[in-house]
């Protein structure tokens, strides 16, 4: 097998965030991608291997399907994870150019309350935490709806556990659960909190434990406290463990549950699916308005993956309690904002993050020029017909590509990349990762002047006050290093206000750059072949589990020398493993370079584990290659394009449209990379 070529693409003086392996020797062409919105369209193809139905939308208006095209955007990142517990670690963000992220919990008060609502609330906290003399309570406005009061209740008590809501129809008022403090003078603050939030939850049958408190008489003073208060909800024990004794909370399994009316019984066991499609939007702040608007919780709507935001879209979508006629009514509202409803049914249970088979893209590339200097010089029918070839070449090309990351994986144009922040979490730098987090842009915008206030004044209070509303994941780092100051336990804590599936992203970007660079470096240095200690999957499709690509460990097997001299595995089948405590590495050189690779950036004696942000990564194996399936194309006249809309008079020149399918976890761009050999 031929040796291919090794290429590395460069911005300027700079290499770009992704290696460029190319599997195929095909010359390649230049183009222009995603120039306007419609030039990338996804659609989701579910687990059954059917694209989702698109249908007559409620109301038609914003979103249209177009002839032309698109890259995605996927949230299960690993097609192959050796452990279920890698769902929240295996994260695709997918393969289009803005990467959102997982939704920021369900509770962002700035869009619940309004934001002069929510700072007045951010200001009558502090002045409790400050013990300062306060009004007895806060009023947080009128709702007529139940569900929009309802979603209140929650989002406050979920983000100050300390506090009381009172409904005084239609108002609702907040003041200082006095339960809490009492408690809070017994237990740290923290722990308090966190109590509270798990007598909130009532899941039956759990449990909580406080700290080691080795004073008996400190815990029998807890100990009546709660039976006292919670003593129909709760039962205490107190336990010993490696000489330290705890206390230990559990909600009991034989207490009856507050009763439900029926509407309310009738309204939980309501779900309704439709399909959105959506246009120059993030997935998750199509729900965040969604939920807003229908006086639900961003968490009450499901899906099986995240799409791009440059991009028309296509993806199902599930809500509970919500009714098929109440969100057709509310069909006209989210058009307004670039949002599209159809296919609107109900279903018996919500969706699965992941549980999709991968999706469809119609892509056009415009402005098609050729490579070589000479070739430039070629007019009019000669330049098409020369552009022609090499496009027939490239994209019959059957041969797939190397299966990277996209740059967007790292943050692509970012000044600080997420794999940078991911490596400090990994060393448990607490105080750094935060630093970089808050790394600006070379530019003045907002955003960037206020995480630049941040890092020269070290004042978390001026910078929320300078960040827009628009960034929700740094406003609450920004309200949490104001609450616990910008030291390591504070940073700590900073961290902790995101929820897990964003928290885990970081280092997560780390491991996918450390794929990305092992996979460049195994064909470079090892070739096409498959070789003696590899890993390579030997389980057939039909059997993978039902989310997209998920194989059992013992599925991976370590090519033996019989093995590589009889040729009898594809370079289709080799896979390498992403970084973490539940993996096996390559038996070849391939384990050595993961060693020093790992070592040189200080991960050794990594567990792959960060305790105080109750992270675990136990890795999982993606596939070298991937292949694009049902690929055709057309090549045509289209307006070459320079702005966000097309102009009848725009000048034409040749473009491609792209067709074709990919795996979940799968890059678009890197797919056309190797198709055009430049950068996408």
């Amino acid at each position: 097998m031929t040796e291919s070529l090794v290429k590395v693409i460069m911005k300027g003086d700079e290499p770009v965030n992704v290696p460029a392996y190319f599997i195929s020797k095909h010359e390649g062409f230049i183009g222009s991608i995603k120039t306007f919105i419609e030039d990338f369209v996804v659609t989701e193809i579910d687990i059954n291997g059917q694209k989702v139905k698109t249908g007559q939308a409620v109301q038609t208006a914003g979103c249209t399907s177009s002839e032309e095209n698109q890259t995605n955007k996927e949230l299960k990142e690993n097609l192959y994870c050796s452990s279920s517990q890698d769902a929240d670690v295996s994260s695709d963000w997918g393969s289009g150019s803005d990467t959102p992220l997982p939704a920021l919990g369900s509770f962002d008060l700035d869009v619940i309350l309004g934001p002069s609502v929510s700072e007045d609330l951010e200001q009558f906290v502090m002045t409790l935490r400050e013990k300062r003399p306060s009004g007895p309570e806060l009023s947080l406005g009128s709702f007529s709806d139940k569900h929009q009061r309802a979603n209140v209740h929650r989002a406050v008590r979920h983000r100050f556990p300390f506090l009381l809501t009172v409904t005084i129809q239609p108002e609702i008022r907040v003041r200082e659960d006095p339960d809490y403090r009492e408690l809070a003078r017994l237990v740290r603050e923290e722990e308090a909190e966190d109590f509270f939030r798990f007598i909130d939850a009532k899941v039956r049958g759990s449990s909580y434990t406080f700290g080691p408190d080795d004073s008996k008489e400190h815990r029998t003073a807890v100990h009546h406290f709660l039976n006292r208060r919670f003593g129909k909800l709760v039962e205490t024990k107190s336990f010993s463990s490696q000489g330290r004794t705890s206390i230990s909370v559990r909600l009991r399994e034989h207490g009856k549950p507050k009763k439900r009316t029926a509407e309310e019984r009738k309204e939980e066991d309501i779900y309704t699916a439709f399909t959105l499609c959506k246009e120059n939007l993030e997935t998750l702040e199509a729900i965040s308005y969604m939920a807003a608007t229908l006086g639900v919780l961003p968490s009450d709507f499901t899906y099986a993956g995240i799409k791009d935001k440059r991009a028309v879209t296509y993806q199902s979508m599930v809500v509970k309690k919500v009714s098929p006629q109440r969100l057709k009514e509310k069909a006209a509202e989210f058009e307004k904002r670039g949002m599209r409803l159809s296919q609107i049914r109900s279903v018996n249970e919500p969706l699965k993050l992941g549980r999709l088979r991968g999706n469809h893209f119609d892509l056009v590339v415009r402005n098609l020029r050729p490579h070589g200097a000479s070739d430039e010089r070629l007019s009019g029918a000669d330049r098409d017909t020369r552009l022609a070839a090499l496009v027939k070449e490239a994209v019959e090309n059957r041969r797939g590509f190397v299966n990277y990351y996209g740059p967007q994986r790292f943050g692509s144009g970012q000044s600080v990349l997420s794999d940078r922040v991911g490596l400090a979490l990994l060393k448990e730098d607490m105080v750094n990762a935060v630093r970089l987090f808050f790394s600006p842009e070379d530019s003045d915008d907002p955003h960037s002047l206020a995480k630049r206030h941040f890092l020269q004044t070290d004042n978390p209070k001026e910078s929320l006050a300078l960040m827009p509303l628009s960034k929700p994941r740094e406003r609450l780092m920004l309200r949490a290093l104001n609450r616990y100051g910008t030291g390591p336990d504070g940073c700590v804590q900073a961290w902790l206000s995101l929820p897990h599936s964003i928290r885990v992203f970081y280092p997560h970007a780390y491991c996918s750059r450390v794929w990305n660079d092992a996979a460049a470096h195994r064909l470079s240095a090892m070739g096409l072949g498959v070789r003696q200690g590899d890993l390579v999957w030997t389980q057939t499709g039909q059997n993978r589990t039902e989310d997209a690509g998920e194989i059992i460990s013992p599925q991976i097997h370590v090519v033996t020398r019989e093995e590589e001299q009889a040729g009898v595995y594809a370079l289709e089948q080799v896979l390498l493993p992403m970084p973490g405590n539940s993996v096996k590495y390559p038996e070849n050189a391939m384990r050595a370079w993961y060693q020093e690779r790992l070592a040189g950036d200080g991960l050794a004696e990594s567990r792959f584990r960060v305790s105080s942000l109750k992270l675990n990564l136990p890795g999982c194996y993606r596939p070298l290659l991937a292949v694009p399936h049902n690929l055709s194309y057309q090549l045509h006249r289209a307006a070459c394009g320079h702005g966000a809309k097309k102009q009848e008079s725009d000048p034409e020149s040749l473009a491609l449209s792209l067709n074709f399918d990919l795996d979940s976890s799968c890059y678009a761009t890197i797919c056309l990379r190797e198709i055009m050999k430049c950068e996408t």
